[in-house]
C-alpha cells in the first residue's frame, strides 16, 4: 500500500552537519526541491560571567558539556550533586559558524529549526535576534530566508538562568505555589521537566542545552506542516483511512498541486498561506492492530508527497494501526469503573510507569530505548504511563512501541502543584499541548490522555492550604486556574487534534485512604510505603485500576560501584546517602527486609535484600491485581526505571539491569485475564 516515486536521496557529509535532499525529476542534484542540513557540529560552549569558551555537543546540556571540558566532575559519581548545583545560577551560551554551499536566493523559504531548547533562550542567527524560546517542551521553527547567506554564517543561543527569570514572578505573585519537589519553589513557572527540580528518586540537576536537533530547511513553492490519521471506516472487509495534511504555501499566487498517499491522490489549486488537504486510503482486508500479548501489531507504512505535475515538493512518512480505542469511566454496581476497550475487547491491563532514561536527555542512545522497551514487553506488559513530571518522549519511543504493541497511558507534562494561570502562560502551554497532540497522536499505540499527575488528589488530600497558609482568595485563584487549565484548555486540545483518544483530567481519581475509595476510578495506592503499612495489605487493596504502586529497592551492586568508590559502599558514606532521595527510604526498606526474617550484615547483603523484599512486594500486588480481573482492569507498578543510579522504586536500574522484581512481574503479569466486569 506503499508509495514509490523517483525522487532521490543523498545523505552527504557537510561542513555544517549532515544533509538531505529531495530531487525532482526535473531538478539536478545540485538544486534539490527540498533540503534540510543539520546543524550539530563545531559548536562552543562559553559563560558570560567568566567567558572561558568550550567545545560543545548538540545536541547536549551544559553540564555535560562542562564535564567533558574537565571543568566539572562526572555529577553521578560521589556525591558530586552538591558540587554542581552552581550551574543552574548562571546564564551560557551556544555558538557556532558554518558554511553554506548553496544560495538560499534559489528557494522560496528557509527556516532554522530547533526541535528543543532547554529552556529560556535567545537566538541569533549573523547576530540578527531571531527568537526568545520559553518551553523546553515546544520545537521552534524560524522563517531566515533573508537572513541566511551563501557562505559564513554564525548561530548564538543564550541560555538564561530559570532563576533569573522567574525571581521577579515570585516576587509579584505574593504567595508560592506548593511544588514540594523544588526547593526553590520556580518550577511551577517554567516550562521544563519537573524532575530536573529532583524528586524522590531523581537528584536535583537544572539542565541547560539544545537538547533536541537543530537544522536548516530551504523549500520550493510549499511545506508539509502536519499529516493527521483519522478512522473513517473499519470492518473485516475495508478500512478508509483519512489523511489530512496542513499545507504551507510560500508563493503569492495560488498553483496547481497534487498529494499522493498510498494510491490516493488529490489535485488542486493550492493558495497562499495555510490550508488543510485530505485524502482517503482505502485497505482491503484490513489487518487490526492489537497490544501485546493480544494479537499482532500490524502497521500500514505510506509516505504523503506533496508536489506540482512534474515535480516532488516535500514528503513526510505515515504510520497507520487500524484499532479502536475506548475508556469506560463511569458508574457501575459497585462504585465507578475504569478500563480500556480495544477493537471491541475489554482488555487488562499490564504494564509500568515509565521515566525519562537520564537526568542528561540528550544522552540516551536509539538502543537504550530498544533495549528497555523490549524488557517492557518481554515482562508481559502492554502499557506504560509516560508520567507527567519528566518529558513528552522521542518520536523513537512511540514509534518502538506502535511496534511492541505496548499502550502508551500520556500525562501532560504537569505534576505535584498548582500552576500559574495567567494568558502568558497558558497560551504557553496551549502551544504545547496543540504541538504534543498532533505529534504523538497519530501513533496507535496511543490510548489516553491525562491531564496531570496527583495535583487534585493532592490539593483535597495533602494538606497544601494549611502547609503554606493560603488565604481564601488565593485557594479560590489556584483552583479557578487549575479548572481552567485542566477543564478546559487541555481536554478541548485534545478533542482538536485527537478526539479519538479519550481524555481524563488527573490521576489519580481516587484516594487510597478509604476502604470505599477502591470502588471508584483510578488509583495510586502508597498505603505499602508511605503508609508503612505491610506488603501483606497488596493483597487486600485492590483498586479498579492501580495506575501507582511500588516498593523501593537498591540498584544493582556492580551499577553502584561504576559510581561509588569501594571504601564508600556503605549506608553511612556521604555518596550512598546522597542517592536516597525518599524522606523514609532505607529505614522503610529495612523494615520490609526485617518483615521476611532477613538480617542483612553488610552493604552487599542489603542490596540484596532490598530487592527481595520490593520482589516479594510485588509479585503480592500483581498477583491480587491479576486476580481480582472484572473489579480491577488495570496494573501500573511504579516504576519501570531509572533516571540515575540510586535506588528507587524500579525494576531495571539505571544501567538497565533487571532487578530480582522483573522476574516476579513478568511471572504474575504472564497470567491471560478473562475479565468478568462489573455492570
Amino acid at each position: 500500500m506503499s508509495t514509490h516515486f523517483g525522487a532521490k536521496f543523498m545523505n552527504v557529509l557537510y561542513v555544517a552537519g549532515s544533509i538531505f535532499m529531495l530531487a525532482s525529476c526535473n531538478s539536478s542534484p545540485s538544486e534539490p526541491d527540498f533540503l534540510s542540513i543539520s546543524l550539530h557540529k563545531d559548536w562552543y560552549l562559553y559563560s558570560p560571567d567568566t567567558l572561558d569558551s568550550y567545545p560543545a555537543t548538540v545536541p547536549g546540556t551544559v553540564h555535560t558539556d562542562l564535564m567533558s571540558a574537565g571543568i566539572i566532575p562526572d555529577p553521578f559519581y560521589g556525591s558530586n550533586v552538591e558540587a554542581v548545583q552552581w550551574i543552574e545560577n548562571h546564564s551560557w551560551v551556544y555558538s557556532c559558524s558554518f558554511d553554506l554551499h548553496i544560495n538560499p536566493e534559489n528557494y522560496d523559504a528557509t527556516e532554522l529549526i530547533f526541535e528543543g531548547l532547554d529552556t529560556y533562550a535567545n537566538v541569533w542567527l549573523n547576530e540578527i535576534p531571531v527568537l526568545n524560546a520559553n518551553n523546553m517542551f515546544r520545537s521552534w521553527r524560524i522563517p531566515v530566508q533573508h537572513l541566511i547567506k551563501e557562505g559564513s554564517n554564525n548561530l548564538r543561543v543564550e541560555f538564561l538562568s530559570p532563576k533569573r527569570v522567574c525571581a521577579p514572578m515570585l516576587s509579584k505573585q505574593g504567595f508560592i505555589y506548593p511544588a514540594d519537589n523544588d526547593e526553590s519553589k520556580i518550577s511551577p513557572y517554567v516550562r521544563k521537566a519537573a524532575y530536573h527540580f529532583g524528586w524522590d528518586w531523581a537528584p536535583r540537576l537544572v539542565t541547560s542545552g539544545v537538547w533536541k536537533p537543530v537544522r536548516l530547511e530551504f523549500f520550493q513553492k510549499a511545506a508539509l506542516r502536519d499529516c493527521s490519521v483519522a478512522q473513517l471506516k473499519l470492518n473485516p472487509e475495508e478500512a478508509v483511512v483519512r489523511i489530512t495534511a496542513e499545507v504551507e504555501s510560500f508563493m503569492d499566487a495560488p498553483f496547481e498541486g497534487t498529494l499522493d498517499v498510498g494510491g490516493a491522490q488529490w489535485k488542486g489549486s493550492i493558495t497562499p498561506g495555510l490550508q488543510r488537504i485530505s485524502v482517503d486510503v482505502t485497505i482491503h482486508k484490513p489487518t487490526l492492530w492489537w497490544p501485546n500479548g493480544e494479537g499482532t501489531q500490524n502497521l500500514y507504512h505510506y509516505q504523503a508527497v506533496l508536489g506540482t505535475k512534474d515535480r516532488q515538493l516535500h514528503k513526510s512518512p505515515i504510520t497507520v494501526g487500524l484499532r479502536t480505542i475506548a475508556l469506560v469511566n463511569e458508574p457501575d454496581s459497585i462504585g465507578t469503573s475504569f478500563y480500556f476497550k480495544v477493537n471491541g475487547k475489554p482488555l487488562f491491563m499490564k504494564g509500568a510507569n515509565y521515566i525519562p532514561q537520564d537526568v542528561f536527555l540528550p544522552r540516551v542512545r536509539d538502543a537504550q530505548y530498544r533495549e528497555l522497551l523490549l524488557k517492557a514487553r518481554d515482562a508481559n506488559m502492554n502499557m506504560l504511563r509516560v508520567w507527567g513530571g519528566g518529558v513528552y518522549e522521542r518520536d523513537l519511543f512511540y514509534h518502538l512501541c506502535d511496534s511492541l504493541g505496548i499502550l502508551v497511558w500520556q500525562d501532560f507534562m504537569l505534576a505535584g502543584t498548582m500552576y500559574p494561570a495567567d494568558d502568558a502562560f497558558l497560551d504557553n502551554v496551549r502551544q504545547e499541548a496543540q504541538e504534543q497532540v498532533r505529534r504523538i497522536g497519530k501513533h496507535p499505540c496511543l490510548a489516553l490522555w491525562c491531564g496531570n499527575n496527583e495535583i487534585e488528589v493532592a490539593w483535597q488530600n495533602w494538606g497544601w492550604q494549611k502547609k503554606y497558609g493560603y488565604t481564601g482568595q488565593q485557594e479560590d485563584e489556584m483552583l479557578a486556574g487549575y479548572n481552567l487549565l485542566f477543564h478546559s484548555l487541555l481536554p478541548d486540545e485534545t478533542r482538536k487534534h485527537s478526539h479519538e483518544i479519550p481524555y481524563v483530567s488527573t490521576s489519580p481519581q481516587s484516594n487510597w485512604g478509604k476502604a470505599e475509595n477502591f470502588n471508584h476510578g483510578s488509583m495510586h495506592y502508597w498505603g505499602v510505603w508511605h503508609g508503612r503499612e505491610p506488603a501483606s495489605a497488596f493483597s487486600a487493596n485492590v483498586g479498579r485500576f492501580m495506575v501507582e504502586y511500588g516498593m523501593q529497592s537498591y540498584p544493582a551492586e556492580e551499577t553502584l560501584m561504576e559510581y561509588v568508590q569501594e571504601g564508600h559502599m556503605n549506608l553511612d558514606s556521604s555518596a550512598i546517602a546522597h542517592r536516597q532521595k525518599s524522606y523514609i527510604g532505607n529505614q522503610e526498606m529495612l523494615r520490609h527486609i526485617n518483615d521476611m526474617g532477613e538480617q542483612p550484615a553488610t552493604f552487599s547483603e542489603f542490596i540484596a535484600s532490598s530487592q527481595r523484599a520490593q520482589s516479594h512486594a510485588l509479585q503480592l500486588a500483581t498477583e491480587a491485581h491479576v486476580n481480582a480481573q472484572g473489579h480491577c482492569m488495570g496494573s501500573l507498578l511504579w516504576q519501570l526505571n531509572d533516571c540515575w543510579p540510586g535506588p528507587s522504586w524500579s525494576i531495571v536500574d539505571y544501567a538497565g539491569r533487571e532487578k530480582a522484581a522483573y522476574g516476579a512481574v513478568q511471572q504474575a503479569f504472564s497470567t491471560k485475564p478473562i475479565p468478568e466486569l462489573h455492570r
